[in-house]
C-alpha cells in the first residue's frame, strides 16, 4: 500500500485527508492511503520519513514550509524559486531515501484566479511560505505586492496601514492562520473600513469557508474568495507530480 499525508503542527482543520480519500474511493484506488501527521518540530523529519518504509509523498503546512527546506536533497525551480515548500516526493534508491521538494501552491493559487480581473495591486498579509508562492503568482500576472508583516523587516508593519492604503490597495490576501478553525473569531488586524464594493478579498483560509476577514468584506459588499479551490488545484498537482 502506498503511502502519503500532510505533515504539519496542527492539523485539526485540514480536509486533505478527507479530499484525497474521496478522491481515492471516485477514481477507485486501492493501493493508496492519505493520513495526516503532526510534527511538534520540523528536527523529527528524517525519522518519521524511516518509520514510514511506504511512504511516497507528502503535503507540508504550517509552520513548515519553510523550515522544511534544509532537510531535502532537491528543490524543484518554482519551490527554489520562493523558498518554499509544499509537496514532497521520496525516492528510495539502493537504500538511499532521496527526496524533492516542490511548490503546488504556485499552481493552485495561479488555477484559482482563473476567472479574476486583478488590480494593478494587491496587500498579501503575512510573509511566510504561502505568501511567497501568492506574491510570485501575483507578480508574474503583473499585480504589484506590497507585503504586511508582523516582523518590520520582512514588510510593512501592521501599524502602518491605514484606510487610506486599504482604499488604494483592491486585492488583499489573507496569507496567514488567522480564522483557521477552531479559532473562527481571529482575523488580521487591518483598517476594514477602507474597504468598499471595489474589493477584493481572498483569504487562503478554508475551514470555515466564511473566515472573520471575508465577512468583513462582505458586509462592505466586497468580492471574496476562500482558500478551497485553490487547495484542491494544488492537491491534483501533488498527486500529479506523486505518480510522474
Amino acid at each position: 500500500m502506498r503511502e502519503f499525508g500532510l505533515i504539519g503542527k496542527t492539523l485539526k482543520h485540514s480536509f486533505s485527508q478527507k479530499y484525497f480519500e474521496e478522491k481515492f474511493r471516485r477514481e477507485q484506488i486501492t493501493d493508496a492511503s492519505y493520513s495526516l501527521f503532526e510534527l511538534t518540530d520540523i528536527k523529527q523529519l528524517t525519522e518519521f520519513i524511516r518509520q514510514h518504509p511506504q511512504l511516497v509523498g507528502f503535503n507540508v503546512t504550517i509552520p513548515y514550509k519553510q523550515q522544511i527546506i534544509p532537510y531535502l536533497d532537491e528543490l524543484s525551480e518554482e519551490a527554489a524559486a520562493v523558498n518554499a515548500v509544499n509537496t514532497v516526493v521520496i525516492e528510495r534508491v539502493g537504500g538511499q531515501i532521496l527526496t524533492k521538494g516542490h511548490n503546488t501552491d504556485i499552481i493552485g493559487f495561479r488555477e484559482s484566479l482563473r476567472e479574476v480581473d486583478l488590480p494593478k495591486q494587491a496587500l498579501v498579509l503575512g510573509t511566510g511560505g504561502a505568501a511567497a508562492a501568492v506574491t510570485y503568482v501575483l507578480e508574474n500576472l503583473g499585480c504589484r505586492c506590497t507585503a504586511i508583516s508582523r516582523d518590520p523587516q520582512r514588510g510593512l508593519p501592521y501599524s502602518a496601514l491605514n484606510a487610506d492604503i486599504i482604499r488604494q490597495h483592491k486585492f488583499i490576501v489573507n496569507c496567514t492562520p488567522l480564522g483557521t478553525y477552531p479559532n473562527i473569531n481571529e482575523k488580521p488586524d487591518i483598517p476594514y473600513e477602507g474597504l468598499s464594493g471595489e474589493h477584493f478579498l481572498y483569504d487562503l483560509v478554508y475551514n470555515p469557508s466564511e473566515t472573520a476577514f471575508l465577512k468583513e468584506g462582505i458586509l462592505r459588499g466586497a468580492k471574496v474568495q476562500n482558500g478551497l479551490q485553490m487547495l484542491h488545484a494544488q492537491a491534483e498537482t501533488s498527486w500529479r507530480i506523486w505518480n510522474n
